[in-house]
């Protein structure tokens, strides 16, 4: 792939954001990681803790020719609660925040101009009180974390959290859904 860029989501656990868009055309990577924290060298344990200031994020690179940025910000808004802060369901603190980590500024403009949109439309029932953040160092995760969902769809977890997240873009964004 020639033309690639990236982008960097925080909606929560990994392991459900990571089935969201691994399942979109012209996604070619997504890798869960930490990101937006002072610890270097994060691992699992410490994010857990809650003191690193590290988010749980995806790092998805795509080919812009079939999928661009816009609409993988939609799905990434669509897809958790951007209104609720450091907090997706039962995960609670700052690992767990809501926050796109703009490579440069037209991701940051296409994201201020989208929550602003959604805001100004009512899609949700309180402001989206998503983070707006530049380029940050991302650090992956442990590699078991790795399409934890695609590995491991029987676990309790991944049955009532990631999959429905996923269905949920399969069935609103049908037209983007890998064959």
């Amino acid at each position: 792939m020639s033309n690639k860029q990236v982008a960097i989501f925080a909606g929560g656990c990994f392991w459900c954001t990571e089935p969201v868009f691994s399942q979109l055309k012209g996604v070619r990577l997504v890798e869960s990681g930490y990101i937006g924290g002072h610890t270097e060298n994060p691992t699992y344990k410490t994010i857990c803790e809650g003191n690193t200031g590290h988010a749980e994020a995806v790092r998805i690179t795509f080919d812009p020719d079939e999928v661009n940025f816009d609409t993988l910000l939609e799905v990434f808004l669509v897809s958790h609660d951007p209104t609720t802060l450091n907090r997706q369901g039962n995960d609670v603190g700052t690992q767990y925040r809501s926050a796109v980590f703009c490579q440069h500024d037209a991701q940051v403009a296409a994201t201020e101009k989208m929550i602003e949109t959604f805001n100004h439309a009512m899609i949700y029932n309180a402001p989206i009180v998503t983070e707006v953040n530049g380029p940050s160092t991302f650090y992956p995760a442990e590699d078991y974390h790795q399409y934890y969902y695609d590995k491991n769809r029987s676990n309790p977890y991944c049955m009532a959290v990631a999959a429905p997240k996923a269905e949920k873009i399969r069935k609103k964004y049908a037209q983007l859904i890998k064959a």
